[in-house]
């Protein structure tokens, strides 16, 4: 069986590429415009932008694949414009385009197709709270317009992802608790959908290998929604840090200090954007999801322990 990963060198992209290889039996191809991470990715992998028709369409028609796991994105928040978000819109177009005779593309989206908080009535009730959300939308419908001539495609939307391989802006929850950077506050501190990596790269092979999945829409996620006191809790246990409690009003006017310094270019942990995200629920539905992958097959604690290793690991903590 023939899979083709693009965005291969990723987070989530590489740790699919794991996942594959230590399952073995899959012939493999990560694509992506930055080199692996990873030494051993090497061998599987070709440099492209999906935005470059000519060079995709070479790289698809070369190794035949049976499977597509679009991945690749354009991720950040920095965009001005659309244009900036073009391999979110144009690169999904390519990936259609080379996708003839495939058993499935599962093309990967986010949740912020809608803002934090709101809870969608439908699959296509949309409510992006930015240019990079809207572009998933954009991107999302034209799956459904231009993916509808036999071609078996899956729209994933995965959460906030975290584990071994994430980048600093969820790698610094961690190095903050250890730092004792990290403070509770008193009253509401949010309950939100977080997915650990493992579950995530093994509910996209549940949903790539069964036709119940086809034209439909899932979340990735961890099934039950964390407290992100318990958690922060949990990690300082492993790490022999304990973490404070402030005054809930007290860490308002920091947050809106450094509302304040923002405006000057300053960086502060603590804003009223911040503040809001933390205290704003954001649970997403799995009912569906829940059908073909019943169980998950690492828990939150053997996430946490799994990930500080791997931070140990590589020096990001002590």
């Amino acid at each position: 069986m023939k899979i083709l990963i693009t965005g291969g060198s990723g987070f989530i992209g590489s740790n699919l590429l794991d996942y594959y290889i230590l399952k073995g039996g899959y012939d493999l191809l990560s694509i992506d415009i930055k080199n692996p991470v990873k030494p051993s990715h090497e061998k599987f992998f070709k440099k492209c932008d999906i935005v470059d028709l000519v060079k995709l369409k070479s790289l698809v028609e070369e190794f035949q694949p049976d499977y597509i796991l679009h991945m690749a994105a354009k991720a950040d928040l920095k965009g001005d414009d659309l244009s900036y978000y073009d391999a979110n819109i144009t690169g999904v177009r390519n990936i259609i385009n080379v996708s003839k005779n495939l058993k499935k593309v599962v093309f990967a989206s986010t949740m912020l197709v809608c803002r934090v908080g709101y809870i969608p009535k439908h699959d296509q009730d949309f409510a992006p709270p930015n240019l990079y959300g809207e572009s998933k939308v954009i991107g999302e419908k034209i799956v459904r317009d231009e993916a509808s001539n036999g071609l078996n495609w899956v729209i994933v939307r995965p959460s906030s992802i975290w584990g071994p391989g994430f980048g600093l802006t969820y790698r610094s929850f961690f190095e903050f608790i250890d730092k004792n950077k990290f403070f509770n506050f008193s009253g509401k501190m949010s309950f939100k959908t977080y997915g650990y990596i493992e579950n995530v790269t093994y509910q996209i092979d549940q949903i790539m290998h069964t036709d119940k999945s086809n034209y439909k829409v899932y979340y990735l996620g961890d099934y039950e929604a964390y407290s992100i006191k318990e958690w922060s809790i949990e990690i300082g246990q492993v790490l022999g840090r304990s973490i404070k409690t402030v005054p809930s009003f007290l860490v308002y006017v920091l947050a809106l200090f450094g509302d304040f310094l923002k405006k000057f270019k300053i960086f502060s942990p603590m804003t009223t954007f911040r503040y809001s995200n933390m205290t704003t629920d954001n649970i997403l539905p799995f009912d569906n999801l829940k059908e073909i992958v019943p169980v998950l097959p690492v828990s939150r604690k053997e996430g946490n322990l799994r990930t500080i290793n791997w931070m140990k690991s590589k020096g990001f903590i002590k």
